[in-house]
């Protein structure tokens, strides 16, 4: 005869409560919370000490002598902060800088400036103007192309959009001799506008493939609607979709304000003197000079950083939603 067993009431087959074994779940569950959040806040600091640190370093550095930068331990906070750098980098003009004048100083003492220090100001403002060309072109082209490829259906389009994409596969260390080739035939050597087009290149490409995957996801209906109410296509482009673009323009602008701000290999081959010479490269001289002064080169690296962040800062609230802008199609 087969035996039945009872449980008592509130209890399991173990005999235990059934509300304390609930507790321990729930005790459980609250520690696997605790060390999620843990392993999430350990990595996120990790990883917030390694994009910052570098950033650190440079502000600190730029505010420290020859001497307390190559010291042993180094120095996170300088023992003595100093703006000597700066001034040197904003008064570099007003002084002859010679192979005399620099072999009496002693780079150990921070009162070394490069011979090229007194083109970094015009660097700036060379690379300030090509960036801003290239950002006013790039929309200028970009998004009417966008809009067209995203709502005129025309024999070609698909083909149009991956023509485009292919363009950007393509290394830009292989367009060098091409695009100087261009370069030389429209007698652009040496002048800033052969970066901005060659610039426009690179960034163009880009700006329409954001823009068409944006343009795609607004609704048909809009464009159909304001047809229906007598506007044109360059009307329903600029009073409908424009103000609804807001977020991947301005992922454009930063996009083509940073790479144009931070290239280097075109404005190397295409520029030769300082007249047409871009941030990057006036940098780079610093470090191939008489002598190398680490403390100058980190202030002159702290204000090439400067126009990058004031951009980012003014632009924060955009960022994000810009960067994602039409990943998502419903």
């Amino acid at each position: 005869m087969e035996t039945v067993h009872q449980t008592p009431a509130g209890k399991n087959l173990a005999g235990k409560p059934i509300h304390a074994r609930s507790t321990d779940y729930k005790r459980r569950n609250q520690i696997f919370s605790w060390v999620h959040r843990g392993v999430v806040l350990l990595g996120s600091l990790m990883i917030l000490f390694i994009v910052l640190a570098p950033v650190a370093w440079l502000v600190s550095s730029s505010m420290q002598t020859e001497a307390e930068i190559v010291s042993v331990p180094p120095h996170w906070v300088p023992d003595q902060p100093t703006l000597k750098n700066f001034r040197a980098i904003f008064s570099a003009g007003d002084a002859d800088v010679t192979y005399e004048t620099r072999s009496t100083q002693d780079p150990s003492s921070g009162n070394y400036i490069p011979s090229t220090a007194r083109n970094l100001l015009p660097a700036m403002r060379n690379s300030f103007v090509v960036a801003t060309l290239v950002v006013i072109l790039n929309l200028l082209v970009g998004v009417p192309a966008a809009y067209a490829m995203a709502k005129i259906r025309f024999l070609g389009r698909s083909g149009s959009v991956y023509f485009i994409l292919t363009t950007r596969v393509i290394p830009d260390i292989a367009l060098v001799v091409p695009f100087f080739l261009v370069i030389k035939n429209l007698g652009l050597l040496d002048n800033i506008m052969s970066l901005v087009i060659t610039y426009l290149a690179i960034t163009v490409p880009f700006t329409v493939f954001i823009l068409i995957q944006y343009f795609e996801g607004l609704p048909d209906e809009l464009d159909k609607a304001a047809r229906v109410d007598g506007c044109s296509r360059f009307q329903t482009l600029t009073k409908v979709y424009l103000p609804l673009a807001v977020p991947s323009l301005v992922a454009v602008i930063l996009f083509a304000f940073l790479t144009s701000w931070n290239e280097f290999l075109l404005a190397l081959m295409f520029t030769q003197t300082a007249q047409s010479q871009t941030l990057p490269i006036i940098l780079a001289s610093f470090t191939s000079d008489f002598t190398i002064s680490f403390s100058f080169i980190n202030a002159a690296g702290l204000l090439a950083i400067v126009p990058p962040v004031i951009v980012a800062i003014i632009f924060e609230r955009y960022i994000v939603s810009g960067l994602t802008a039409g990943a998502v199609k419903g």
